[in-house]
């Protein structure tokens, strides 16, 4: 017999404390357990005596997707109960509150919105990568832990990439937050994470603007309008807001998903390479669209049934990786750095949409305190950089897909990795230098970072050594 929830009601072990909120479709109760001593939260699905399908079949998909989901930026799933007594999911509590107070504070200063962004944009990457499109992005789901990970809860309107969409089978109206919600979701398309990051430039929209990109419709055919109507320009609201900041917002916010971002590392990787962003026309507009470019949309776009459909979540990550180059530009290793130029050319053959980040390290330890100039009085950082934009030259990317950077560290395999890990690098390409008796004792920098490296890793050696061309 179903079971109604209340303070002090014992269920599988769980017992109910404190009601902690209250909303539209569920409602969050503080539980405890003899066997975990980590604070505990229950979440139960609000089921009245109408039609409630949406919310039961919402629940269940969340009942699908979150055991299924990993790491820092989701909540550790501890138990869940079926709807023949009382549905419930039970996970770790966050401690905290959610973004939604943060957000009364809009606009917030730039320095911690850009921050906040790369944040955000960090755990909607986690989740892609683990085959989920969230679909409901906005303030009240995210939460940050104190080691600063922001975490994002409430998939009851998500889609796993290798799951039934329940909701897709059983209802045929769109289902998101208006405010947020892409151009694509309003047609019912749900299966492409470009999605999420329309949702993102919304959120990071408002965070620098203090409004709501597309106003607070609270009907279908105000969401439909998004289709043909563009935002007013952030810095037009905003003058302090960086044209690169803005750059990436509008960007987010293109009515065509192949116009936006194709994945959230990308957009990450901008958020914390601010000079290297490209600039176009978006970055310097300060006013809507005329009438007659609003109209010209409006007939193009009023009877669009479908965007192109995309690939899989996977797919679409894997057209859209981050290639790290690591180049050695040391004189003798000139037919190497030739080797890594050509397969560079050969791997954008197969994911003509990455995005190739070129790194070169100084080894500190090498300089003195002050050395920073080599013997002819160059600054060593502006040579190297000069140099591997040199080494570049012939790479057909634009700008934004093609970013240069000098690392400074001790040790140039650790620099690599934590460059690699700190932009969600898919892939890291670089060159091994010949065998001697100090690599084979000590160890060189590509086998440290074959081994220690958080992705794949493509190592290129010259045919004329023992080993051709390995792939780790």
């Amino acid at each position: 017999m179903p079971v109604r929830p209340h303070p002090g009601l014992e269920i599988d072990g769980f017992t109910l404390g404190e009601q902690l909120h209250k909303g539209g479709f569920a409602t969050i109760w503080d539980v405890t357990h003899p066997l975990y001593r980590t604070p505990l939260v229950m979440k139960i699905p609000t089921i009245m005596d109408g039609y409630d399908g949406p919310t039961i079949v919402g629940f269940e998909v969340e009942q699908m997707i979150m055991p299924r989901l990993t790491g820092p930026h989701v909540p550790r799933v501890i138990g869940q109960g079926d709807f023949a007594t009382m549905p419930y999911i039970v996970t770790e509590r966050i401690p905290g509150t959610s973004l939604f107070q943060h957000f009364k504070r809009k606009p917030l200063p730039i320095d911690e919105l850009i921050e906040m962004a790369a944040r955000m944009a960090a755990a909607v990457h986690d989740i892609h990568r683990q085959h989920v499109i969230h679909l409901d992005l906005k303030p009240d789901n995210f939460l940050q832990r104190p080691s600063g990970e922001m975490v994002l809860i409430d998939y009851g309107l998500s889609r796993h990439d290798l799951l039934p969409d329940l909701l897709a089978e059983e209802f045929t109206i769109p289902m998101g937050t208006f405010p947020y919600i892409a151009p694509e979701q309003f047609l019912r398309q749900r299966g492409d994470l470009r999605s999420d990051l329309y949702a993102l430039g919304a959120l990071i929209y408002e965070m620098a603007t203090g409004r709501f990109p597309f106003g607070q419709p609270e009907k279908l055919s105000g969401v439909k309008k998004r289709l043909w109507r563009d935002p007013m320009p952030p810095r037009a609201i905003r003058k302090e807001i960086p044209e690169w900041l803005q750059e990436i917002i509008l960007r987010a916010l293109e009515v065509d998903p192949a116009s936006r971002y194709q994945s959230a590392a990308q957009m990450i990787f901008d958020l914390t390479h601010p000079m290297q962003v490209r600039l176009t026309d978006r970055a310097h507009k300060l006013h809507a669209d005329p009438v007659l470019m609003v109209f010209k949309r409006w007939r193009k776009m009023r009877n669009l049934k479908a965007f192109a459909a995309p690939p899989s979540v996977s797919a679409q990550i894997d057209r859209a990786p981050i290639l790290l180059v690591a180049v050695d530009l040391s004189p003798e290793m000139e037919a190497l750095q030739d080797a890594i130029f050509l397969q560079v050319k050969r791997m954008l053959v197969n994911r003509p949409d990455a995005r190739v980040a070129c790194v070169n390290v100084i080894k500190t330890a090498m300089l003195g305190i002050d050395q920073t100039t080599d013997g002819y009085g160059t600054n060593l950082h502006v040579a190297r950089l000069v140099a591997l934009k040199a080494w570049a030259d012939g790479i057909d990317l634009t700008d934004d897909r093609l970013t240069y950077t000098i690392l400074e560290n001790t040790d140039p395999a650790a620099a690599i990795i934590e460059h690699a890990d700190a932009n969600r690098v898919d892939h890291i390409l670089m060159g091994a230098r010949g065998h001697s008796t100090t690599r084979r004792f000590l160890g060189s920098v590509s086998a440290k970072v074959v081994a220690e490296a958080s992705c794949s890793v493509t190592v290129i050696r010259l045919r004329d050594t023992p080993l051709a061309e390995s792939a780790a």
